[in-house]
């Protein structure tokens, strides 16, 4: 039997922002709640942008450093972190990959649902060009399995 090779990174930073097009705040930890999202994150409190809309993975995203860093040397596009309008900045491990599987960040126990692609509100809100840097590496939707705190640091494991 193939042995399963464990996919690791950490978490970079954190972001949330308590209304839709609001400024995206950087945190050191925030309290992730089952089937509900970030505690004081806009789509908790169901004041995102797409809250209304159908469709999973709206607990929480993720993004790779990796990704925001290509935006800028491929495209010559800069964007904070923050600006990526993801609440997870990871570093050393492929979000793509966890499409449909569950993995762990610190605590929390996280399903990662579908990619999370950009979209023009994200661009409006940032930069012109951030958009089409980031299709197919605009991160990950996901939803709360397993509540706690997700701190900056945190190991990301998936088997």
């Amino acid at each position: 039997m193939a042995k399963q090779r464990m996919l690791q990174g950490r978490v970079v930073s954190i972001h949330i922002a308590s209304t839709a097009a609001a400024v995206m705040r950087s945190i050191k930890e925030v309290r992730a709640v089952a089937g509900n999202g970030l505690e004081g994150d806009r789509y908790a409190n169901q004041m995102g942008t797409y809250s209304k809309d159908p469709g999973s993975g709206r607990d929480v995203t993720l993004i790779e450093m990796e990704a925001i860093e290509a935006l800028e040397r491929d495209y010559d596009v800069r964007v904070r972190a923050g600006e990526s309008r993801r609440n997870i900045v990871t570093q050393g491990i492929s979000l793509n990959h966890l499409v449909n599987k569950e993995f762990r960040v610190g605590e929390v126990v996280l399903r990662g649902t579908r990619l999370c692609e950009p979209c023009a509100h994200m661009e409006k809100l940032t930069v012109k060009g951030a958009l089409r840097g980031l299709i197919h590496r605009g991160g990950l939707r996901a939803e709360i399995v397993k509540g706690g705190t997700i701190r900056v640091g945190d190991i990301i494991d998936s088997k």
